[in-house]
């Protein structure tokens, strides 16, 4: 069966705005075992829309059109689907009362540009839109049929996953399997990657995708009709080559992976941010449930609240720098500990370092970033030089990677300092809390 998606509207054409939508609802298909076969994004113009429409109706099984349902001048999607097919546009008599009965609720009157949300291509299907007031639609043309979804993501999601997979499901005789599994990695150039992994022979059915996404690159094994057993036997191929660069599993990212590890686990964190300047903390409370392992965060900015906040000795600020294992060390344990005697976390993560474009000097110039986690009774502390070619934001989103990283391999038991194929690490250390409790500032 052949799916495709039409995405409408200048905007999306233009690149105005980034069509999320169409990326979201090919992990949505994929997830349901089904694959999207081609995207064609036109531009709020009917002759386009109308030939768009017609030329695909002889090819497509399945096709989802996506924007031009609302009410102005420029949405255009059901009078081009009527033109295509040849036939009026008629006002749907439920549709309307739907409409009739959203006004009475919100005290407003209906205008005709209202009203045209209700006019749906002669003998089309309705298509409910329980979040919105433009309805969506199916109609059949030629070969394909054609499923129409406002723009709005909000109402398009719910639309698409209550109504639009369980149409493609029941449109389906002889679909092939299709499932997907997602290795998500840190510190592997696509490239290299590749270069790696299409040296070797792989099961039948099981093809190879790459999604690049700063800080990461996430690899698609994709299978297609195959046993669980060959599925199997190509992800541990692809683990065991990798090694150290995989870091989740079906995941989006490292944030998602330590959230659900912190939670199964039972384990608690607290976070020491100068660097980063919340990123740590800001990726982690965007789950629900974060507040049952999250103790505190705390950004430290400038040195002076290194040393108020986390006990940051001063002398170790002025002899080492800021940017030191040392100090990043005390603020991994003055964020763990209240008054540096009693633990209140199992792990904490801290950070620091010159992200440019300015700063810097010759033993720490821009690129050069510290970053601590403490497991038990141990501080574990690495410097990383980024190339002085990164951009202060890429630079914070791989030590924000990094720093969840090695929180992970903690987690799990593992060391905290992973080789990447292209991040530099010159130096290293670990700390006892002991000693970065002596170490601390003496009036504490």
């Amino acid at each position: 069966m052949k799916l495709e998606m039409i995405c409408t509207g200048e905007e999306v054409l233009a690149g105005q705005i980034v069509d999320t939508n169409a990326a979201w609802l090919g992990n949505q298909l994929m997830d349901n075992g089904f694959e999207m076969h081609r995207r064609t994004t036109v531009g709020d113009r009917l002759a386009d829309l109308v030939e768009v429409f017609q030329e695909r109706s002889t090819f497509a099984d399945i096709i989802l059109v996506n924007g031009g349902l609302g009410p102005t001048a420029d949405d255009l999607s059901a009078q081009a689907m009527a033109d295509a097919m040849g036939v009026e546009l008629e006002e749907n008599a439920a549709w309307r009362e739907i409409l009739v009965l959203w006004a009475k609720e919100r005290h407003v009157e209906l205008n005709p540009k209202n009203l045209k949300q209700a006019l749906l291509p002669k003998g089309a299907i309705v298509v409910d839109n329980p979040v919105g007031t433009a309805c969506g639609f199916r109609v059949k043309l030629n070969r394909s049929w054609f499923f129409f979804t406002p723009g709005v993501p909000h109402e398009y999601k719910k639309m698409v996953l209550e109504q639009f997979i369980p149409f493609v499901k029941s449109q389906s005789n002889s679909q092939t399997k299709v499932e997907v599994t997602k290795l998500l990695s840190l510190g592997i150039g696509e490239s290299d990657m590749a270069g790696r992994l299409e040296q070797l022979t792989w099961p039948e059915g099981i093809t190879l995708g790459y999604r690049s996404y700063m800080p990461y690159l996430e690899l698609k094994l994709i299978a297609r009709d195959v046993s669980k057993e060959e599925q199997d036997k190509a992800i541990l191929q692809a683990t065991t080559l990798l090694g150290d660069g995989i870091v989740a599993r079906n995941k989006g990212t490292l944030a998602a992976e330590i959230h659900d590890l912190l939670i199964q686990r039972e384990k608690t964190l607290t976070i020491a941010e100068s660097l980063t300047g919340g990123e740590i903390c800001s990726q982690l409370v965007a789950f629900s449930g974060s507040s049952h392992y999250l103790k505190h965060a705390i950004v430290t900015y400038c040195n002076e609240a290194k040393i108020g906040l986390l006990k940051v000795n001063e002398h170790t600020i002025s002899d080492q720098s800021e940017v030191s294992l040392a100090c990043v060390g005390q603020m991994a344990a003055g964020a763990a500990c209240a008054n540096l005697k009693t633990a209140v976390s199992d792990f904490s993560i801290a950070t620091s370092g010159i992200a440019g474009p300015n700063g810097g000097s010759v033993e720490n110039p821009v690129g050069t970033v510290v970053i601590a986690v403490k497991t038990g009774e141990q501080v574990i502390c690495q410097k990383i030089k980024f190339s002085a070619k990164r951009n202060r934001n890429h630079i914070r989103d791989l030590t924000v990677a990094i720093a969840f990283d090695m929180l992970r391999r903690a987690i799990f038991g593992l060391s905290p300092l992973a080789d990447y194929s292209y991040i530099e690490r010159v130096e290293s250390a670990v700390y006892t809390m002991q000693e970065c409790r002596e170490n601390a500032n003496k009036h504490v």
